[in-house]
């Protein structure tokens, strides 16, 4: 299950998640935040009675930033799903910002059953923080890390981003580096992306972000430093210590089935049998969403079929960001039919262009070979028709 928290202290130039700026001190922003928790406990009762679900793996609480909850909203929220769900999740996470993840939301959440903590930091470079009107100030950074990894001891993760303005192969080194420095078990290393209608986008912005091959050159450094730490690269973008990948988002690239609730959450239901699936999203607007009937809330969510070639391509997609590949029994059993008679000629094309591990039976992506995942994947979606 994913639940998206809308609210944030401020966006930033670069985001295009749904997100609400919201100062959290403030009276009617904390009635606003009651009123969105009380929703979100009851779509996920909802959703849990209507699809009859008997076990949920994992929970997701993403956003915008779940930390301006606070530490009792926050508990409550947790309380609540502990009530209603089948069964403790075996890995519940909850993304933070730094400068929100004080030591009563902290607590809050160790006590909660929240086994991850995922940190955006994306870089302690000033420069390139108030470029992009990111929250939060350089200087708190290492001390809002401390406390984090004292709770979370080996149990957090971390977000970083390469290609950001300002940022030189130095900078991006030394980001790695202070962040190790307490101990994350995990990293996830973005390549800096211009979502059109964003500020970002913007012509202002061009004389100060890196071209293309200086932001790539950066982000393999920022790879490098990471697997020369022990951090393996077991997805595009995301690094774990042995033992230490995150199994939710392992759960999106097979393909299984997930719920989501919230304003923008979307959830997909696959029949396994038939090939086929369902995904169910909400709109982004948080006053629909509270507004939304009650008990079948769930209803506000508009609903798009999965036909047995969109959800092979979905499968495609996702299965070969992973080091490991696409679950190939998986897919046989759902599709009955495997990857390589899907894709032959594409398969066939890229084995000789070094694209697959030669030391897998399977069909895993070389460390190489992602690097140039987007033209397999044009050049499999060209043979599926």
């Amino acid at each position: 299950m994913y639940i998206h928290i809308p609210f944030c202290a401020g966006a930033c130039d670069y985001c295009d998640f749904y997100s609400l700026a919201v100062n959290a001190a403030a009276p009617d922003a904390q009635r606003l935040m009651d009123a969105f928790v009380n929703t979100l406990l009851a779509d996920a009762a909802d959703q849990l009675e209507a699809f009859g679900v008997e076990e949920v793996p994992t929970l997701y609480i993403g956003g915008g930033t779940p930390s301006l909850l606070g530490a009792a909203r926050a508990g409550r929220l947790l309380a609540g799903l502990d009530a209603l769900l089948p069964n403790r999740p075996g890995e519940c996470t909850v993304e933070a910002n730094p400068e929100s993840a004080d030591e009563d939301f902290l607590r809050s959440c160790r006590d909660g059953g929240v086994s991850r903590i995922s940190l955006g930091v994306q870089s302690f470079h000033e420069p390139a923080r108030q470029a992009l009107r990111r929250v939060g100030h350089s200087a708190s950074l290492e001390e809002d890390l401390a406390l984090v990894s004292r709770y979370y001891p080996r149990g957090f993760s971390a977000d970083l981003i390469a290609g950001l303005p300002f940022q030189t192969g130095a900078v991006l080194q030394s980001d790695i580096n202070r962040l190790l420095s307490f101990d994350p078990c995990h990293v996830s290393l973005y390549s800096l992306t211009v979502e059109p209608g964003t500020p970002l986008a913007e012509a202002r912005f061009q004389a100060i972000l890196p071209v293309a091959d200086e932001a790539d050159s950066l982000w393999l450094a920022g790879r490098d430093a990471l697997e020369t730490a022990g951090f393996e690269q077991y997805e595009v973008s995301n690094f774990a210590l042995p033992g230490k990948q995150c199994a939710h988002n392992i759960r999106y690239w097979r393909m299984e089935n997930w719920l989501g609730a919230g304003p923008a959450a979307s959830g997909t239901l696959i029949n396994d049998h038939r090939g086929t699936g369902v995904r169910r999203a909400y709109p982004p607007d948080l006053d629909a969403y509270l507004a939304a009937p009650r008990p079948a809330i769930q209803s506000a969510a508009f609903s798009e079929e999965l036909d047995r070639a969109a959800l092979i391509k979905e499968s495609i997609l996702m299965g070969f960001r992973c080091r490991s590949g696409p679950d190939r029994e998986l897919f046989r059993s759902r599709f009955s039919r495997s990857i390589e008679e899907c894709i032959p000629q594409t398969i066939a094309r890229w084995q000789k262009r070094g694209f697959f591990r030669q030391d897998s039976a399977g069909l895993a992506p070389s460390r190489h070979g992602l690097l140039f995942l987007d033209s397999f994947l044009r050049d499999a979606f060209a043979e599926l028709g």
